[in-house]
C-alpha cells in the first residue's frame, strides 16, 4: 500500500512539473536573446565605444535594408520603376504592425529615403528602426522586429509583382528575423526528429512495444522540468538564453535521460532474474546504478559549469542551462522512470514483453544479451593488449594531425545559414550595387583634439572608403562635440557582417590608437572582432579548467591517480582525432566556409565531458570486478558486461546530437557532426579498445597509489573463480548487485 502511494506521489509530482514545464517550453523563444552584441563583456572596446557613441544620438538604430533591383540583373531602372520604388518607400512608415496597435512610423528614428545606386540598376531603402522598441514583444509574444520585417516583405512582394522589380529585406533587422525563423524549428522539427530517432533505436534495443515509451516519457518530462527552470531564470534576467543554447538543451536532456534510463533498465532486467519481487529487483538495480549515473551526471555538470569562466555571456549562460538540463535528466531517470516501470505493481514485469525476465533457479546466473560478442572482444584485447592500444593510439594520432587545418577564426554573417534566406540573398545584391559598409560604418569615439588625426589615420587604412567626423547638422562643418569627444564614422568597402570588414577593423584600431591612444573603435564589425577574440581567449581559460575538474572527479570516483590520467589523455586524443576528421569533412566534403572559435569550445566541453561518461561506466565496473579478480581479469569482465548497454547509450547520444543538423545553421551543423562523431569514437574505440588495452597492459599499477586494495593479477589468475557472498559462482558478464 505504501509503495503504491509513493509511486502515485512521484507520478503526481512529475505530472504537475510536466503541465507547467510544457507551457514554459513553448515560451522559451520569448526569452531568447540572439543579438550577439549583447553577449560581449563590458571591457570589450566595441562595448565601450557603443556606450560612448550613444551620447551622440537620441536612440540606437537597428536598420532594415530594403534592396530593390531591376530584373533581370544588369538591367537599368526605368523612370516608371524608380517612381514605383519611391512611392513604396513613402508607404513604409504607414504600414501597420500587427500586435502593436501602431505603424512602422512609431518605430523609426529617422526618415525613410530611397537611394539609387550609381550604376542605376538598384535602389536602397534604409528603414531605421529604434533598437529598443524593435526588440520588444508584440501582444502575440513575437519580437517587433520580426513582425516589421515580415510586413515589409509582404508589402514589397505585393507592390513589385509584375513590375520587373524584385525586393529583398536584409541588413541587421532582416538577419535577426531570418535567424529567429531558423531557431523556430527547435520547438518542433528538432524535438520531433530527436524523439523519433531515439524511439527507433529503443525499439531495436528492447524489442518491446511498451518499454521504449517509458524511456521516452522520462526524457520528455525531464525536458519540461529543465524548460520550466530555464524559462523562469531567463525571464528574471538571471541567465541569457539564445537559440543555440535552447537547441543544445533539448538534445542534452533527451540524450542524457535516455542514456541513464538504458543503464537503469539494463540493471533492472538482470535483477528481475534474481528477485521474485519487482520492488526488490528495482531497489537492487537502483542502488547498483546510482553510483555510475551520479558520477556521469556530476562529471558533465562540473564540466559545463566551467563555461561560467567565459567572458561572453552567451557561453557563460550555457553552463547553467546545460547543467539544469543534465540535473533534470538525472532526476527523471532515477525517480520518474522507476515509478513508470512499477506502475502495474506485481504485473510490472510485463513491460518487457515479449521477453519477460523471470527469476532463475538458485546458482544459475543470467547472461546479458549479446554478451558473447563483447566477451570475444574482451578476450581479444586481453590477449593483444599492447598491440591494441598502440595501434589505436597511432590511428587517432593520424587523424589528429589534420587538426591544424580546421579553420575556426570566424565566418561571414551570411554564412551562418545553410539554406537560402532572404537576408543573405539581399546582402549579395546590396554589395553588388552599393558600398555595403556605409550602412553600419566603423564608429570611432576620440578626444576632440585628435579628431583630424583620427580621421586621417582611419581613412588611410586599406578597405576604408571614407572617414568623416559627425557634424552638428548636415549643412554644418562644425564637429559635434560631447564631453570633449567627437564621433568619426569610417565607411568600409566590405559589409560590416563580413570577415573582410573584421580585418579592416584590426587595421583601423592599430592606426587610430597610434595617433590617439584614448580613442575607442567600435561598430558592428568591431563587435564581431571582439566576439571572436573573446571566444579564442575563452579556450585558453576553460580548457584547462574542464580538464582539472574532470581529473578530480575521476580520482575521487576511481580512488586512483594513474587510471584517471590515462582516461583523460585517451579522451583528449579522441577529441583531437574528432576535430581532425571534422577538418577533413568541413574543408573537403561539406565545403563549409569556416567556423567560429566557439565551435571548438563547445565541442571540447561536450565531447570531453560526455565522451568520458562511457569510460566512467566501464571503469567503475572494472574497479568493482578488480577488487575480486585483479585488474586484468577485471578489465576483461568489465568490458564484456558493459559492452552492450554502453554501446546502445553511445548510439543514442550520437543520434540525438546528430538531430541538430536539421536546423539549417552552420554552427549547429558543425557541433552536431563533431559531437556525434566524437561520441561514437569514444564508444567504439576509446572505451572498447584504447582504455581497456592500456589498463590491461599496465595492470595493477593503474590504481596507484591505492594499489593495496586490488589483488595482484598473477595471484588471481591462478585462483579459483570468484563467488558471490553466498558461495554461488559468478559467471563472466554477471553484474554485481
Amino acid at each position: 500500500m505504501v509503495r503504491g502511494l509513493v509511486i502515485l506521489a512521484i507520478l503526481g509530482i512529475w505530472l504537475a512539473i510536466g503541465s507547467l514545464g510544457g507551457m514554459a517550453q513553448g515560451r522559451l523563444s520569448e526569452v531568447q536573446e540572439n543579438d550577439s552584441s549583447a553577449f560581449l563583456p563590458e571591457s570589450a572596446e566595441s562595448t565601450q565605444a557603443a556606450l560612448a557613441a550613444a551620447d551622440f544620438t537620441d536612440s540606437t538604430t537597428l536598420p532594415a535594408l530594403v534592396v530593390v533591383e531591376a530584373q533581370p540583373p544588369g538591367t537599368a531602372l526605368t523612370p516608371e520603376q524608380f517612381g514605383t520604388v519611391q512611392a513604396f518607400s513613402q508607404q513604409i512608415p504607414d504600414l501597420e504592425v500587427p500586435g502593436t496597435g501602431g505603424t512602422v512610423a512609431d518605430l523609426l528614428t529617422g526618415p525613410v529615403i530611397a537611394i539609387p545606386s550609381e550604376d542605376g540598376q538598384a535602389i536602397l531603402i534604409p528603414v531605421p528602426l529604434d533598437s529598443a522598441k524593435a526588440t520588444e514583444s508584440t501582444s502575440d509574444e513575437e519580437r517587433v522586429v520580426n513582425v516589421v520585417v515580415d510586413v515589409i516583405r509582404e508589402s514589397a512582394a505585393e507592390t513589385f509583382d509584375g513590375t520587373g522589380l524584385q525586393a529583398w529585406v536584409t541588413g541587421p533587422a532582416g538577419a535577426i528575423a531570418d535567424l529567429v525563423t531558423a531557431f523556430g524549428g527547435i520547438d518542433g522539427l528538432l524535438l520531433v526528429v530527436a524523439l523519433v530517432v531515439v524511439l527507433v533505436i529503443l525499439f531495436l534495443v528492447y524489442r518491446s512495444p511498451s518499454l521504449p515509451f517509458a524511456v521516452i516519457f522520462t526524457s520528455l518530462f525531464g525536458l519540461t522540468a529543465a524548460s520550466l527552470a530555464v524559462y523562469e531564470l531567463a525571464k528574471a534576467g538571471v541567465l541569457d538564453l539564445n537559440g543555440q543554447s535552447q537547441g543544445i538543451l533539448f538534445i542534452l536532456v533527451v540524450g542524457a535521460a535516455t542514456d541513464y534510463a538504458l543503464l537503469l533498465v539494463a540493471r533492472y532486467r538482470e535483477e528481475l532474474t534474481r528477485y521474485e519481487s519487482v520492488y526488490d529487483a528495482m531497489r537492487a538495480a537502483w542502488r547498483a546504478s546510482i553510483a555510475p549515473i551520479s558520477a556521469s551526471a556530476g562529471t558533465v555538470i562540473a564540466g559545463v559549469m566551467c563555461l561560467l569562466l567565459s567572458d561572453l555571456s552567451s557561453n557563460a549562460s550555457l553552463g547553467p542551462v546545460a547543467a539544469i538540463g543534465i540535473a533534470s535528466a538525472y532526476l527523471a531517470a532515477l525517480t520518474l522512470l522507476p515509478a513508470l516501470l512499477l506502475i502495474a505493481g506485481k504485473r510490472s514485469r510485463a513491460v518487457f514483453w515479449p521477453k519477460i525476465p523471470r527469476p532463475l533457479p538458485a546458482g544459475v546466473e543470467a547472461t546479458p544479451a549479446k554478451a558473447g560478442l563483447w566477451e570475444r572482444l574482451a578476450a581479444f584485447v586481453a590477449r593483444r593488449d599492447r598491440v591494441v592500444w598502440v595501434v589505436t593510439a597511432v590511428v587517432l594520432l593520424g587523424f589528429t594531425a589534420f587538426l591544424p587545418t580546421l579553420r575556426a577564426s570566424g565566418t561571414n554573417e551570411g554564412d551562418v545559414f545553410l539554406n537560402e534566406v532572404e537576408s543573405t540573398a539581399g546582402e549579395e545584391v546590396l554589395q553588388a550595387h552599393f558600398d555595403a559598409g556605409q550602412v553600419q560604418p566603423i564608429v570611432i569615439v576620440a578626444p576632440e583634439a585628435d579628431a583630424a588625426a583620427v580621421e586621417q589615420a582611419a581613412g588611410g587604412v586599406d578597405g576604408v572608403t571614407s572617414a568623416s567626423t559627425v557634424t552638428t547638422s548636415p549643412e554644418s562643418t562644425e564637429p559635434l562635440v560631447v564631453d570633449g569627444r567627437v564621433l568619426v564614422n569610417a565607411v568600409t568597402a566590405a559589409a560590416s557582417d563580413t570577415q573582410d570588414a573584421v580585418e579592416v577593423v584590426e587595421g583601423v584600431r592599430e592606426a587610430v590608437h597610434a595617433v590617439s591612444p584614448d580613442a575607442l573603435v567600435g561598430g558592428a564589425a568591431a563587435q564581431r572582432l571582439d566576439l571572436q577574440a573573446t571566444s579564442a581567449a575563452d579556450l585558453r581559460v576553460i580548457v584547462p579548467a574542464v580538464l582539472a575538474v574532470i581529473l578530480v572527479v575521476l580520482v575521487l570516483l576511481l580512488r586512483a591517480v594513474v587510471a584517471p590520467v590515462l582516461i583523460l589523455l585517451a579522451n583528449l586524443l579522441s577529441f583531437g582525432a574528432s576535430l581532425g576528421v571534422a577538418a577533413i569533412m568541413f574543408n573537403w566534403v561539406f565545403g563549409f566556409p569556416g567556423a567560429d572559435p566557439s565551435v571548438v569550445l563547445y565541442a571540447f566541453v561536450f565531447l570531453v565531458a560526455l565522451g568520458i561518461d562511457y569510460t566512467i561506466f566501464l571503469m567503475t565496473r572494472v574497479r568493482e570486478e578488480a577488487l575480486h579478480l585483479g585488474t586484468r581479469k577485471g578489465v576483461q569482465r568489465g568490458l564484456a558486461v558493459t559492452g552492450g548497454v554502453i554501446t546502445s547509450a553511445g548510439i543514442v547520444l550520437a543520434a540525438t546530437f546528430g538531430a541538430l543538423a536539421v536546423i539549417p545553421l552552420l554552427f549547429l551543423a558543425q557541433i552536431s557532426f563533431i559531437v556525434a562523431f566524437g561520441v561514437l569514437l569514444d564508444t567504439f574505440v576509446v572505451r572498447s579498445l584504447l582504455v581497456p588495452g592500456l589498463v590491461h597492459d599496465i595492470g595493477r599499477v593503474s590504481w596507484w597509489p591505492w594499489t593495496s586494495r586490488i589483488p595482484a593479477d598473477t595471484a588471481m589468475e591462478a585462483a579459483p573463480a570468484a563467488t558471490e557472498e553466498d558461495g554461488t559462482p559468478v559467471a563472466v558478464g554477471t553484474p554485481r548487485g
